[in-house]
């Protein structure tokens, strides 16, 4: 026999199931981009960063990075990065890297 209930019952399950899952996914997805960030960091700019080579701001110096980002915006420290600077070269040794890419690293590093 036909119930409503039951109908909305199962519906209700098979949303929340649904919803877990995708939530799920979606830190998953997160972690590996994450992960992707921190090779990435490690692979291109960790060799100057890291250390303060050439001036550079090393990472983890949030005080620093913020009165940076505040100082120029997001857009031109990617720009600076892509074109490269006197004590960087262009792209900051990551050929690979896209706008978002450089956004989300300095983000890393100004962490």
């Amino acid at each position: 026999m036909f119930s409503i209930n039951r109908l909305l019952s199962k519906g209700y399950h098979a949303l929340t199931v649904g919803s877990a899952a995708l939530l799920l996914s979606g830190i998953m997805i997160s972690s590996a981009g994450a992960a992707d960030i921190a090779t990435t960091y490690d692979n291109s700019c960790a060799a100057c960063h890291d250390s303060g080579a050439l001036n550079a701001i090393k990472k983890g110096d949030s005080a620093k990075w913020q009165k940076l980002i505040e100082q120029k915006g997001m857009p031109t420290l990617i720009k600076s990065v892509k074109s490269g600077m006197i004590q960087m070269p262009a792209g900051g040794l990551c050929n690979t890297c896209s706008d978002d890419d450089y956004r989300k690293l300095i983000e890393y590093m100004s962490k």
